[in-house]
């Protein structure tokens, strides 16, 4: 669920340490210090709960030092106790059969690392969460990531339910999986010029899944009758995107967050807005609820967030987009039909290469993919072996081949 957290706090951290330096291209980060990254949710899903221990980074493109060996474990107000066991690269996970999140119990994080040092997190309240009322999209555009020129594609937007009860503050992420064919695939395998075979199994389709890494915030009000419509939560431009050719389908998930939480979430947003640049807006302090209780100095990135959650799935077929009049999206691929005769020798007294000698030539460079022959209508002889990059015949470079086991085909 944190995965704007590490980009984000990489920026701020770069940018607290030298935002009085006056040099734009190098402003230096001598006053950098390593500090404690907690990645750490709890939720009523039964599910294995998380808890990433790291240690921040200078740079957004530098390796975290992952933190193992560490004691990790929660308490309830009752003063139960569960524990997360380390399974290696900094991750500690809890037993789904032994702990679940209950909404309305406080819970709270203690973390103890090897060299002894101790961090608890402040008391934390699961709130119930209202559910998602609906999913949909509308037509829409939006400037390139360079601002060069408007794009036009869908906007997702979801609604949740009316609920009667005061303010309250909500967290979405989303995961969008898609399935893709691509321009072109291997349909034949090459043994010689008088052995090719048809595959039995052709490699035709794809699924993709991205995890959302944007940071989305709601706050219902009572003056807007318990209820948030509307909310935009991604942009798809159809023309540069492969995502709607076939089908597509966004799960979005809804969590209760705190006010404090709330605040945490909207201070990295602005922290991610800015991109880190010393010459815009001031550092935003990121607030944390956990703290070392020996070391008030030693201060800690990252917020140990409980949360009720809820989710539901939208399903879109190109139907939809087409009644949009929307642009489509075109792979770029070429295809390249050769025979011997292409390549002539350099002299009229040598040879031309044989067919075997032109497959060769192609695969042997590691970027191309046989597709299949081209025989010669009247004489049924090969005339044409036909190749095409890797990326645009293996759809498992990019995805995999395994369908979900949630995935409905609707067309």
């Amino acid at each position: 669920m944190l995965k704007p957290v590490i980009k984000a706090l990489a920026l701020l951290i770069a940018v607290l340490a030298a935002y009085t330096c006056i040099d734009p291209y190098n402003p230096g980060l001598e006053n950098y210090e390593s500090l404690l990254v907690v990645e750490s949710l709890v939720t009523d899903e039964k599910v294995p709960y998380e808890v990433k221990l790291s240690r921040s980074i200078e740079h957004e493109d530098s390796i975290p030092e992952r933190i193992n060996g560490a004691e990790v474990y929660i308490t309830d107000e009752t003063g139960r106790r569960s524990d997360f066991e380390n399974s290696g690269d900094g991750v500690y996970k809890t037993d789904p059969s032994e702990f679940t999140g209950v909404p309305g119990k406080t819970y709270i994080l203690h973390i103890i690392t090897s060299d002894g040092s101790e961090y608890v997190s402040d008391p934390a309240v699961m709130m119930p969460v209202h559910g998602i009322q609906n999913i949909y999209f509308e037509k829409d555009e939006e400037y390139r990531s360079n601002q060069s020129e408007r794009q036009e594609g869908i906007r997702i937007y979801v609604d949740t339910e009316q609920n009667s009860s005061d303010i309250a503050y909500v967290h979405w992420e989303f995961e969008e999986t898609w399935k893709f064919r691509l321009s072109d695939y291997k349909r034949y395998n090459y043994i010689n010029d008088s052995v090719i075979l048809p595959l039995k199994e052709v490699n035709e389709y794809c699924w993709r899944t991205n995890r959302s890494s944007v940071i989305l915030n709601g706050t219902i009000l009572p003056e807007q009758d318990n209820q948030i419509r509307k909310a935009p939560v991604c942009f798809i431009p159809t023309a540069s995107s492969d995502r709607l050719t076939l089908q597509y389908c966004i799960l979005i998930k809804q969590y209760s967050i705190s006010r404090e939480a709330f605040d945490f979430w909207d201070k990295l947003k602005q922290v991610n807005e800015t991109g880190g640049s010393i010459f815009d807006k001031q550092p935003y302090p990121v607030i944390s609820n956990i703290k070392n209780i020996n070391d008030p100095e030693d201060k800690v990135l990252g917020y140990f967030q409980v949360s009720a959650v809820k989710q539901q799935r939208k399903y879109i077929t190109p139907r939809e987009i087409y009644e949009l009049d929307l642009p489509y999206f075109q792979y770029e691929c070429k295809r390249y039909e050769v025979s011997p005769e292409d390549y002539p020798p350099p002299t009229p007294t040598l040879p031309l290469m044989t067919w075997n000698e032109l497959y060769d030539m192609f695969i042997r460079t590691g970027k191309f993919t046989f597709v299949e022959p081209v025989y010669d209508e009247e004489t049924h002889l090969l005339s044409k072996l036909v190749f095409t990059e890797n990326t645009c015949s293996d759809c498992t470079l990019s995805g995999t081949e395994e369908k979900p086991d949630w995935w409905v085909d609707l067309n």
